[in-house]
């Protein structure tokens, strides 16, 4: 049996149409919904964590770590403040600074080793206004004058098979015994040497006997036995000088054989004196040519000590002064000899080698103590010999004075 559809008000088949209207709706719709889902543009990540592709949980992890950290070291910093305020204060240093040096310094501590560093810095001021020098002379425990050094620190020195020590306080002494010596610094369980740096002990004035030592001989210096002026005082002790020992660098150019006294070839060991101030300042004089475009790896020393037995009579005495700086160990006569010929340089260019290139270290040695008034002394300038080319004597006396010899200076 058939169901009849009853016609609308108008008469007409009107419910089949509204419901075949409501179906295209309905599609449509869909239609809109899968268009809106296909062309979704996402919302801009609002955080670095999300652009990372992280999740918000991971973010709000992230984050709660990150702020217990920056707790946990505002707690620590805040605690060794208060703490280092209960340690007594060291002149220069903070009480914060202290605390922590104090931890560094403990043999267990294992960045002891970085504490090394600022103990040898203390002994920076020994390598001279140049920073050039390789040796301090002192007389046997005599403080050897490096800035004080960190709680904690030894000074360890050693020559040969000899080793000695000493715990630094306020200063640091040289060893008892003569000799050059090794020096190393050891804080905690670190221990660092000074590379090409050494000690070197004198023996003192009185070994002289009847002007030797041993069977070296080196005569009275004037004013020996009475006071003085301060720059003619005897010296106060000699550097023992052997074979082994000779080749010892004093200085970046210089080596201790190079100042011995030029005569009793045979007899060793020999006795020197030698000041550093003279190697400081030849060091900034070479320093000073080498700024000017002069190569100084070929200076040589033309005379170095003299002892007051040689300076009276031996080799060439004319020109020589009685009261000699070279006796007291401040003095050199130097030349610059790169081409290995055993004379002087054409050192200002004009082809010639004569008292004109004694000049350019001359005026480098004005340079020198315009800039270093603490090593003002002589400069004289010599022409060249029968025995020898042109040179440059260099002094540290104290004052200012300048010549032009015609011998040996």
């Amino acid at each position: 049996m058939t169901e009849r559809v009853d016609p609308g008000p108008d008469g007409g088949d009107h419910g089949v149409l509204h419901d075949v209207e409501r179906a295209v709706a309905d599609a449509a719709q869909r239609i809109l919904h899968g268009a809106e889902l296909a062309f979704h543009i996402p919302s801009p990540p609002t955080s670095r964590w999300h652009r990372a592709g992280v999740s918000s949980r991971t973010e709000r992890l992230l984050d709660i770590a990150g702020g217990a950290l920056l707790v946990t070291f505002a707690l620590g910093w805040t605690w060794s403040v208060a703490t280092a305020d209960a340690r007594p204060g060291v002149p220069g240093v903070t009480r914060v600074t202290a605390s922590i040096t104090s931890g560094l310094t403990s043999a267990d501590a294992p960045t002891a080793a970085f504490l090394t560093e600022a103990a040898l810095e203390a002994f920076l001021p020994l390598r001279g206004e140049s920073g050039r020098l390789h040796v301090q002379f002192r007389e046997p425990g005599a403080p050897l004058g490096a800035d004080t050094l960190p709680e904690g620190t030894e000074v360890h020195y050693s020559s040969g098979a000899t080793a000695d020590s000493v715990v630094a306080d306020t200063s640091v002494l040289a060893p008892e015994a003569p000799g050059i010596w090794n020096v190393a610094i050891k804080v905690g369980a670190a221990i660092r040497p000074l590379s090409d740096f050494n000690v070197i002990t004198l023996k003192p004035f009185s070994a002289k006997q009847r002007g030797r030592i041993g069977l070296y001989y080196l005569g009275s210096w004037p004013n020996e036995r009475a006071r003085g002026k301060v720059r003619y005082a005897p010296p106060r002790g000699f550097i023992e000088v052997t074979q082994d020992n000779r080749n010892t660098y004093v200085s970046d150019h210089f080596r201790l054989g190079d100042f011995l006294t030029k005569n009793q070839y045979e007899v060793w060991p020999k006795y020197l004196v030698l000041e550093t101030r003279l190697l400081d300042k030849m060091e900034l004089v070479l320093a000073e040519l080498r700024a000017q475009g002069i190569r100084t790896s070929g200076v040589k020393v033309l005379s170095g000590f003299r002892t007051p037995q040689y300076n009276r009579g031996g080799g060439d005495p004319r020109g020589r002064a009685a009261l000699s700086r070279h006796m007291y160990g401040d003095a050199a006569d130097i030349y610059i000899d790169n081409d290995g010929n055993g004379a002087m340089d054409d050192l200002n260019g004009d082809g010639r080698v004569n008292i004109r290139d004694a000049r350019v270290i001359q005026d480098a040695v004005e340079r020198v103590e315009r800039a270093h008034p603490q090593l003002i002394g002589g400069c004289g300038i010599y022409p060249g010999t029968g025995s020898h080319g042109p040179f440059a004597h260099i002094d540290t006396r104290g004052y200012r004075a300048r010549w032009i010899g015609t011998g040996d200076s």
